[in-house]
């Protein structure tokens, strides 16, 4: 039954990729679904381009296991929505055209600007892969018992066939299907576990209280987050991350104008809001009826609750088919970061810097293809690498590198007068190493105890979570880089892009 039900999932998402695929013959097609989505459709699929693994596995997961600390996760991803609302949707979709980098080009014509624009969003699409990949190998595990790394290869080969020859169209509507299957069984369950507790909050708090070796704890703050800065730095980062992240800009160029872009993001939140509602229900239910012990077990992660909350409520069928929709998720996601960093590839440093504006249609079609299978075995092999983490925090590291390097730049381009290329280059250039340096000598890596952490010994850096020190980093290197360079601005240039990202008024001339 399990092996039929994902056997569907599979053939319904190559089906979509071969009608997606003689669809896609030309680089606006592939990279943007020649921007023909409406509101409701981009909003559908950035819902499921956003409810990741992490979402749906790692939060569930940290709730069961930490309580009350693993709703800061659900809380942050949803407020971040406001953040892309208000301040990066429309002028994005007024100044780019295929990747963020365009945005930022649209003001510095300068190709160490766009260069270092596409290796962030390369690194950035490569660190959240491999907390999806690291969900997927978890998955088909307990699904269909099939090792970790066989399971990996064979997610790494379907989103690579989704990308290499269905592109955005391909991505967007398997992402569009995701969504629509992840909430019907999200509903499901969260309905099936309120009655357990006759559709009383109160009912269910009380018993949580004595359901898990946390006791009353459970509900309350400090279980997994023992430092307050690193629950700080934790909000911080998934807040203000999201507005950085490749593969959620890239949706806003799917659609033709900057309001059906804003609409599209006002579908999205609204979906994205009653589905981490849901999760509290998902956690509380795996704690009450499936057990610490048991989860566990299953994964030390704790990635595998709501799968085994859905065999505890409703058997085999209803197991199988939350796993399959947790696949469906996981292929989504992944589809879409493949393609946002083949993108910045192919069109950022493949058309733009090395053919320098003269690459055929047929050449970066060919780049873009082939730089997807590239970042998709990169990302494979590091996903081999971080089996025993969380995917909920893994995705967190990505957005705080997203929020460190990508948002003070999108900030400055938009709002400030005096900002440079060189502030550009510094501030993504610091906002990315100081985060990628902070993770690699924090506690994720090192640990007194063997087998606790990759690495063996004490942590230089005693933050889980970057953010609280690599955000501001970024910003104040965009600054510094701003007022120590000689070079001044061109006024002129940022009068044309402030009109131009309010109103979309020449954008025919990208």
């Amino acid at each position: 039954m399990a092996f039929a039900l994902f056997l569907a999932i599979v053939l319904l998402t190559l089906v979509i990729t071969y009608y997606a695929a003689k669809k896609t013959k030309t680089t606006s097609e592939f990279y943007t679904a020649g921007s023909g989505l409406t509101g409701w459709q981009n909003g559908m699929a950035i819902a499921g381009d956003y409810m990741s693994a992490a979402s749906f596995l790692g939060i569930a997961g940290m709730i069961a296991l930490s309580g009350f600390d693993g709703f800061f996760y659900s809380i942050g991803y949803l407020v971040a929505y406001l953040v892309v609302l208000y301040l990066v949707a429309e002028p994005l979709r007024n100044l780019g055209k295929y990747t963020m980098a365009d945005m930022i080009a649209a003001r510095f014509d300068s190709s160490k600007v766009r260069g270092v624009a596409a290796l962030n969003s390369i690194t950035i699409s490569i660190f959240y892969m491999i907390a999806q990949l690291v969900g997927a190998g978890g998955l088909i595990k307990l699904l269909l018992n099939w090792d970790y790394t066989t399971s990996v290869l064979v997610v790494g080969v379907l989103m690579t066939i989704y990308v290499v020859f269905g592109g955005m169209t391909a991505t967007s509507w398997v992402q569009i299907v995701k969504a629509v299957l992840l909430m019907t069984g999200t509903i499901i369950i969260s309905i099936i576990v309120f009655a357990k507790f006759g559709f009383s909050m109160t009912a269910m708090f009380d018993h949580l209280k004595t359901a898990t070796p946390l006791g009353e704890q459970f509900l309350n703050p400090g279980n997994n987050f023992k430092n307050g800065l690193d629950n700080i730095s934790l909000n911080l980062a998934l807040v203000l991350g999201t507005a950085g992240l490749p593969h959620i800009l890239i949706r806003f160029f799917t659609v033709k104008d900057a309001p059906t872009a804003r609409k599209s993001v006002v579908y999205a939140t609204w979906i994205i809001g009653i589905f981490y509602i849901m999760t509290i229900f998902l956690g509380f239910g795996a704690a009450a009826f499936v057990g610490t012990d048991t989860i566990v077990e299953a994964n030390k992660a704790g990635n595998m609750a709501a799968p085994l909350l859905a065999k505890a409520l409703g058997g085999d069928f209803f197991f199988a088919f939350i796993s399959a929709v947790a696949f469906a998720t996981i292929l989504a996601v992944v589809a879409g970061l493949v393609l946002s960093a083949a993108s910045a590839f192919a069109h950022d440093f493949y058309s733009h810097i090395v053919r320098k504006g003269k690459a055929t249609e047929q050449e970066q079609m060919k780049a873009a293809k082939w730089a997807s299978v590239g970042v998709a075995v990169i990302s494979i092999l590091l996903s081999l690498f971080a089996q025993k983490f969380n995917v909920a925090f893994l995705v967190s590291l990505a957005f705080a590198v997203a929020a460190s390097a990508n948002l003070p730049v999108i900030i400055f381009t938009i709002f400030w007068r005096r900002f440079n290329t060189a502030g550009a280059v510094c501030g993504m250039l610091v906002g990315l190493l100081s985060a990628l340096i902070l993770v690699a000598l924090s506690p994720n890596l090192w640990n007194p105890e063997p087998g606790k952490a990759i690495f063996v010994g004490e942590a230089l850096f005693p933050l889980s979570n970057p953010g609280i020190i690599s955000i501001p980093i970024g910003f104040l290197a965009a600054w510094l880089g701003t007022i120590f360079s000689t070079a001044k601005a061109d006024d002129a240039k940022y009068d044309e892009i402030l009109v131009k990202a309010n109103t979309g008024l020449r954008e025919e001339s990208l």
